[in-house]
Parts: structure tokens; sequence; C-alpha cells
């Protein structure tokens, strides 16, 4: 028997036409999605068949911690950690350079050269603490990995929270936590400084739009109910985005606004009160930022237990410092002045 067997793939398969999906057509959907934990090793597998591997090197733990990526992201991690061992003169790829690969790849490439103000880096410090303090706190957040005050692509600072496994559902709880720690760097700037910066924008998005979300698609409001607000649109063409009409009314409109708000700043209240309960915490972390600039989830353990940190510290970057007087410059425009 001789036969044709067509294979498509495509990222939007809710805008494909009704006739390519009528039987005899394509009979067969396959959902491809991120690889999970069984997947990621046997990607690893393959990516590293050539690479000299340390001993010390186990796949099945660099698997575990790397939850979301995919093929290509884990390709660019191994090539990433071979850049890094060619870096140093090492034959072998040590798990240190898997770490840094890995950091890398999600977080973006250092800007150590970048010129920051004692004053801009302390007041990254603290806001990175209060996240990585609410985070730490609360259980319903991913355990806390890492904390960095080094700017990575377009952020100053970063705390990375890494999951225990794979995340199939989110539940309210959950939410809720993960709501609080988004908040913690504005509250801790607030209660350390007492004013507020526009460093907190990308988590007010964030914040606003998980609250949303949660009243709008997945029914967690008491008030509202189980009920889903605001139809999607299907019909994509080229240029054009998914887009969203309310099937509410006004009162509706306003009683969603309401909940929102309400879920947010009954999220703040609760973040705040937790890092006033614990603010020399938060100022000892925010010390060992300035002072080593990435703390890892043992150095937060250790600094909540009120234990100072011994370790080796990072050569110091550049700073932006005052410009100097120059008399001789200003001496030369007092006399062009007096000549005129």
């Amino acid at each position: 028997n001789e036969g044709v067997i067509i294979i498509a793939a495509t990222n939007r398969p809710d805008v494909l036409d009704p006739a390519l999906q009528r039987p005899g057509r394509f009979d067969r959907r396959i959902t491809v999605p991120r690889p999970d934990l069984k997947g990621r090793l046997g990607i690893l597998k393959v990516h590293t068949r050539r690479v000299p591997l340390a001993e010390e090197v186990d796949l099945d733990v660099l698997a575990r911690g790397t939850p979301g990526m995919t093929g290509a992201d884990l390709e660019n991690l191994v090539n990433e950690a071979a850049l890094f061992a060619a870096r140093g003169n090492r034959e072998r790829v040590t798990r240190n350079d898997f770490d840094l690969a890995r950091d890398k790849v999600i977080m973006g490439p250092e800007r150590r050269p970048m010129i920051m103000s004692e004053q801009a880096k302390r007041n990254t410090a603290v806001h990175e603490a209060g996240h990585a303090l609410v985070g730490k706190l609360l259980p319903g957040c991913d355990p806390v990995h890492k904390v960095t005050i080094i700017p990575r692509g377009q952020a100053l600072g970063l705390t990375w929270s890494l999951p225990v496994e794979d995340q199939l559902n989110h539940y309210k709880k959950e939410l809720m936590d993960d709501l609080c720690m988004m908040l913690g760097g504005r509250i801790a700037e607030e209660l350390v400084y007492g004013e507020l910066s526009a460093g907190a924008s990308n988590d007010i998005e964030r914040v606003t739009n998980l609250a949303r979300a949660m009243v709008t698609r997945w029914g967690m409001s008491e008030k509202l109910g189980p009920l889903t607000f605001g139809q999607r649109d299907g019909e994509v063409f080229l240029g054009r985005d998914i887009a969203s009409r309310p099937d509410y009314s006004e009162e509706t409109a306003r009683q969603i606004d309401a909940e929102v708000r309400g879920i947010v700043m009954g999220s703040y209240e609760r973040a705040k009160k937790l890092l006033n309960e614990n603010l020399d915490t938060l100022k000892r972390i925010a010390d060992a930022l300035v002072e080593y600039e990435t703390i890892d989830a043992n150095d937060l353990d250790m600094l909540i237990a009120g234990t100072p940190l011994t370790r080796e510290k990072p050569a110091p970057r550049v700073t932006q410092q005052p410009p100097k007087e120059d008399k001789k410059k200003d001496k030369r425009i007092l006399d062009a002045l007096d000549r005129m």
C-alpha cells in the first residue's frame, strides 16, 4: 500500500480553518507541551552526549532545577555551561558552570559594567530583601533559590524562586501568597525609607493582572462566585491578537474592580504586617546583599536565624562617584567673564 501522510504544526490551533479539521484531513491532533521532569532528563542526556562532564554533575538534579524550560532552553543551557568551562580553561564542565549558565538563561546576562551609585545599590538591596523575606516566610510561595542586586537584563536586581516540582495547577492560597511576595519589595522601601519609588512598576502590573485573573477567569471571588467574565474572541488574523469584550453590566464591572482592589490591598496589608514584625531581619538581608551582591537559599536561612555570613566577598564593582571639582576650569570661566 502506498499513501501520503501529511504532518503539520502550529502554535495557534484555535485559528485553524474548520475545513482542515474534517475527517480525512488531519485526523489526529497531538499536543506537545513543555517537557516534564522525565522529558527534560532525556533532552539533557542528548545535548550532553558530546560534552565532557565532571563527576559531580548529576543530570537528574539539573533536570529537577529547570522546570518550565523547553528543549531549546536546555540546549542553550548546555552550550552556555560549556562556554563558562572554556573561559575558565577547564577540560570538563562542572556543576558551578551549569549553575552560572542556568542563571544566565533564566535571568539574563549580568551587566556588571553598569554604573550604580551606592544609594541606588542599597535601594535595590532593600527592595529585593523584601521580596525574599516574604517569599521565605509564606509557605505557599515557591522556595527562594537566589537573590541578587547585580543588574540582569532590564532589572536592577532579581529574586529567583524555584519550584520543588512541576506545577500542574494553582490554588488560591498559593496565589494569595504570591501576591504578598510580589508586593514585598514596594513595602520594604516604604518601611525603610518612608518613600515610594517607580522601581516596583513591574511588580504592581503583575499583581493587578494576577488578581484580575483570579476574579474574572478562575472564579476565586467569594462575592462574585464561580463565574467567568469577558468573552474572548478567537477570530485572529495577521497582526491581530485575541480580543476580549465585556459580557456583563456596568454594575458587575464595578464589583469586579472592587474585588480586584480588595484582593490586592488585603495582600498588601498582610505583607506589610509580616515585614513590620521582621524589620530587623529585613535590614540584615539588605546589608548582606549590599556586601555580597548575591545570596542563595542557605545564606538566607542563616540571615533569618541571625547568623552572620562569613564567606568571601566579591570583587568591588564600579560605582558612580560624584564629579571632582575642576578649579582651573572654574578660574578660566571667571577670567572669560571678566574680559566680557
